[in-house]
């Protein structure tokens, strides 16, 4: 299975399971975890939701050619159901992140409640070298997170930073080594599944209540460009170059 699920005293581990490919994501794989989320919240067994990859890769993103062949032009494609679930979700979501975090695999942790990081971590949110723009409401929460300047830097260039500056910028609660990471974010997980989960939900819905409506409004307006843009020039280019290996040309792009 490309997206492995497991339930083991509260906990509810969602994994990326598809190394050969980088744990890059399909659509089959959004819809398998916006289900799982969804179910989760349903669920009065699970109490904590827990993100893992693989050592070398929490996930690449988007599986582009996958992703041209199931392009998410609507608010009901399954990437967008996923994030609609995962930033809705009730209960606590912690991450464990090791080697390359591309795309969404950088913007899914602007939603998580705890983030912890292998030391081997790669950063990145390269929508702009694509023709794209920003999705998960990343334009809205990672400066409200890493102040305005640090965000259109990382937002406007995209190009990929380590772990270090991920926790220096807020994104990530602490960096540990490799073999440190999982059974860390585990055993953290495992405490607020021990703890009273009205109070872990009250808690969490009050610290985000203010920004709710706001990450909606913007989630649906990035959705809106992010699908028009899909079909332009720029990024046909974009993704055109990666497919021949070659870097792309935007100079005849105003």
């Amino acid at each position: 299975m490309d997206i492995q699920i497991t339930k083991d005293n509260g906990i509810l581990s969602i994994g990326f399971n598809r190394e050969e490919k980088k744990n890059a994501i399909t659509a089959a794989m959004y819809q398998q975890m916006a289900d799982a989320i969804r179910d989760a919240e349903a669920d009065s067994a699970v109490r904590v939701i827990l993100f893992t990859g693989k050592p070398q890769a929490f996930t690449a993103g988007n599986d582009l050619e996958d992703f041209l062949k199931n392009p998410p032009n609507s608010k009901e494609a399954p990437v967008f159901q996923f994030l609609w679930e995962l930033s809705h979700a009730g209960k606590p979501v912690v991450a464990a992140v090791a080697g390359v975090a591309v795309g969404i695999g950088t913007t899914m942790l602007l939603h998580c409640d705890l983030v912890y990081a292998a030391d081997n971590s790669r950063l990145s949110m390269p929508f702009t070298q694509l023709g794209l723009c920003p999705e998960a409401a990343s334009s809205l929460l990672l400066p409200h997170i890493a102040g305005y300047q640090r965000a259109a830097e990382k937002l406007l260039l995209g190009e990929a930073f380590d772990a270090a500056e991920a926790h220096d910028m807020g994104i990530v609660n602490r960096v540990l080594t490799q073999d440190e990471l999982l059974p860390f974010a585990q055993k953290q997980a495992a405490k607020l599944a021990a703890l009273p989960a009205s109070s872990i939900r009250i808690t969490k819905q009050l610290m985000k209540k203010n920004r709710v409506a706001a990450t909606e409004a913007q989630m649906t307006a990035e959705i809106e460009h992010f699908a028009k843009m899909l079909t332009a020039p720029e990024a046909k280019e974009a993704f055109t170059a990666f497919f021949e290996k070659r870097k792309p040309d935007f100079t005849k792009f105003s």
